[in-house]
């Protein structure tokens, strides 16, 4: 096989990739209308979560005296809580959007994240008071200190996770640095799938997403779902009083399916955004500066990640007598 190198037009290369710009340009201004509104939507979440709080004590001293009345609009009820309490401020949607924004990864692989973090957040804070409070018969005070070291272990994960991805991130940038660039080759034999050479002429699917293995997205899900959501203690703790815990059981489990609903959606949108991103800039750039160009993005979104958890490790506030219900 002879090398031929050849020189593109810088001006003509930049040219053809306007879509992309564009599409940034837009995911800029969409982003900075989306920070300015922010608050507000925050603010909105908070009073609405309030208010569905007041409303499942009610429907779980109602399924105390009238399950077969109140059972189907407490599990409602719960699942509206679960959409809206994903709404707000939480680490998890931080790692899922970063994850999905800065690596390869398969729609179904994503959905699954997002659904395994959600139960798995609904199971830890059913284990954590079956365990505390009926296991070992501690004292609901144990029961919040607990909890606090889940939640500092969660973000201690999302930070090995940030540095995971820097390390692998970093290893990829220096083999393709240090690999010579050839522009473009003139094969003296075509070869296709089916000329008995014995080579793999292209990669396999397993091969294209093998960035996205099995530590990466166990990380991932024991990061979303290591800490209890408060909300979902609390529905615990007050059916465990009034003797209807299998019911708040059941209710944290809606919690949860709602949580994943909203995750999933976020994850829908992320996927959906970067694949169009790919498909604008095509093959328009050399094949060094893509592959340069996603694991600089997959760098960045390692450090994204670390940072994040050292700034939610260090600002978790002490445990105290009550739970803190508007944190995700």
């Amino acid at each position: 096989m002879s090398v031929i190198f050849s020189q593109r037009t810088p001006g003509r290369r930049w040219l053809s990739l306007w879509p992309l710009a564009l599409f940034l340009l837009l995911m800029l201004v969409g982003g900075l209308w989306i920070w300015q509104a922010w608050p507000q939507v925050m603010l909105k979440s908070a009073l609405w979560q309030r208010d569905v709080n007041q409303q499942l004590s009610a429907l779980l001293n109602a399924v105390a005296t009238h399950p077969e009345r109140a059972g189907g609009s407490l599990l409602l009820l719960s699942f509206m809580y679960g959409v809206l309490h994903a709404l707000g401020p939480g680490h998890g949607k931080v790692v899922i959007a970063t994850w999905l924004a800065t690596h390869p990864s398969k729609l179904k692989s994503s959905i699954v994240l997002t659904l395994a973090a959600a139960l798995l957040q609904g199971f830890v804070a059913i284990g954590l008071v079956v365990g505390v409070l009926t296991v070992l018969q501690l004292p609901a005070r144990l029961l919040h200190l607990s909890g606090f070291w889940l939640e500092k272990g969660s973000y201690a994960l999302v930070g090995g996770l940030g540095i995971l991805l820097c390390w692998r991130a970093i290893k990829r940038l220096r083999a393709l640095l240090r690999k010579p660039v050839f522009i473009a080759f003139t094969p003296r034999h075509v070869h296709h799938e089916k000329c008995g050479c014995g080579h793999q002429h292209l990669p396999t699917q397993e091969q294209l997403h093998s960035g996205d293995d099995w530590r990466a997205r166990f990380m991932i899900v024991l990061s979303m779902g290591m800490r209890p959501c408060s909300g979902a203690i609390m529905v615990l703790l007050f059916s465990k009083v009034i003797g209807v815990f299998s019911w708040g059981m059941a209710s944290v489990l809606a919690m949860a399916a709602g949580t994943s609903l909203t995750i999933t959606s976020l994850a829908l949108l992320v996927h959906t955004f970067r694949a169009l991103a790919v498909k604008l800039s095509g093959n328009k750039a050399p094949a060094l500066w893509r592959q340069v160009g996603w694991s600089t993005l997959a760098l960045a979104g390692g450090v994204i990640l670390l940072v994040a958890a050292l700034v939610m490790w260090f600002s978790v506030p002490q445990p105290v007598g009550g739970l803190r219900p508007w944190r995700g």
